[in-house]
């Protein structure tokens, strides 16, 4: 195999698909990345056994200046080969496998040359039915993914909660997360092709793999979803993201969301996030992390206390609080987790009882869908 390529473009395209390449894998060619040339372009792949992504470089392509001398295939050391390509000078590359998997790697005056892995030693990436697609708003996705993963739980002893729940029945996509603590809820109107209509989709995508998915797929206007017994497969130009799914039952969190209130607190976001964030900064030094709000007929006041350091109080500028007085306290980093989801709107927030869990919505969800954004906190009992 021999290729030159644009090193600024090659950089960018390594990247991405490194983030699917651990160094702590037990199989020892997943730390490698594999690069497979044919006359139509190039592909790089890369996989955790969790997340593995493709990225194929066409030939066609004047960004990538890309040309494809001998057709074949390698598997070079991540890592190392990541750092060579950044650190060349030139802005043309070219790699090229020699005898005995050496692989020569040149770039203006520089020439390196590694050891590789033979590309047959890699395993192959699950067969996924392409009859079955789901076609997906690629920033309203991506926006449902930063809304709900904060939800995730960090906790490998319930794995299950570690995921993001996602339902997709009559044209409608809900992605639920909850850490037993909090609750992310978000729902998307999308368009469902008419051989799926009569089927929903149930699957529990792994937190972090959606946080990597976010992250590497471009602007572009739609992605593709495709899921099978134990993987889901999301396809963009160029790119296929592969993630293996969670296996298990996701407890039923409809249960959860309040359907009433005794007392709601309408704010702007991020004035509540500022005073929150400003409250945190003694919880944080405590042993306990809580603040308190404090509702009554005429002020809102928000406070915290930590013996070893000292005292916060806030009273907030709202825009309304009706209903009954209330004391509640809670963490502060969860609810400055579900208020930055919202940005500058204003939002609506309601609550039942001192210890029951309260909702953040925004105050203008502009969607005929109910529930269709939802931030749920469970508060903390002080005595």
């Amino acid at each position: 195999m021999k290729f030159t390529i644009n090193r600024p473009a090659f950089i960018k395209y390594l990247s991405d698909v490194q983030r699917a390449i651990s160094s702590r894998t037990t199989i020892p060619v997943l730390t490698g990345i594999k690069m497979v040339a044919d006359k139509t372009g190039l592909m790089l792949s890369g996989s955790d056994s969790d997340i593995s992504i493709e990225i194929f470089i066409p030939a066609n392509d004047d960004i990538n200046d890309l040309e494809i001398l001998e057709e074949g295939g390698i598997v070079l050391p991540a890592r190392i080969f990541n750092d060579i390509v950044r650190k060349m000078s030139d802005e043309k590359i070219t790699i090229d496998v020699g005898e005995n998997f050496q692989t020569n790697i040149t770039s203006a005056n520089a020439s390196f040359k590694i050891n590789s892995i033979n590309v047959d030693n890699y395993p192959n990436f699950p067969m996924i039915d392409s009859n079955e697609v789901i076609t997906l708003p690629t920033n309203l996705f991506k926006q449902v993914i930063q809304h709900t993963v904060i939800a995730t739980s960090t906790q490998e002893s319930r794995p299950i909660l570690t995921g993001v729940n996602i339902t997709i029945e009559n044209n409608t996509l809900k992605a639920v997360a909850t850490d037993s603590h909090r609750l992310s809820q978000r729902i998307i109107p999308i368009t469902t092709p008419d051989n799926l209509r009569e089927n929903s989709y149930k699957v529990i995508i792994p937190g972090k793999s959606l946080v990597e998915l976010s992250r590497i797929v471009e602007d572009q206007d739609t992605i593709d979803m495709m899921v099978t017994e134990n993987q889901v497969l999301f396809k963009a130009e160029n790119l296929y993201f592969y993630s293996r799914l969670l296996e298990g039952y996701y407890p039923d969190t409809n249960r959860l969301i309040p359907t009433s209130s005794s007392t709601t607190l309408v704010m702007n976001a991020a004035d509540l996030l500022q005073a929150t964030d400003r409250a945190s900064l003694l919880s944080h030094e405590g042993k306990n992390n809580v603040v308190k709000l404090s509702i009554s007929a005429d002020k809102v006041e928000l406070s915290g206390n930590s013996p070893e350091i000292g005292t916060v109080e806030e009273e907030l500028q709202y825009q309304e609080a009706t209903g009954d007085p209330l004391v509640i306290s809670f963490n502060p980093d969860y609810l400055k987790d579900a208020l930055r989801t919202f940005g500058h709107q204003d939002v609506s927030v309601s609550f039942t009882a001192p210890i029951r869990p309260f909702t953040v919505v925004p105050l203008d969800d502009n969607t005929e869908i109910e529930q269709a954004f939802i931030q749920l906190i469970t508060p903390v009992r002080t005595y």
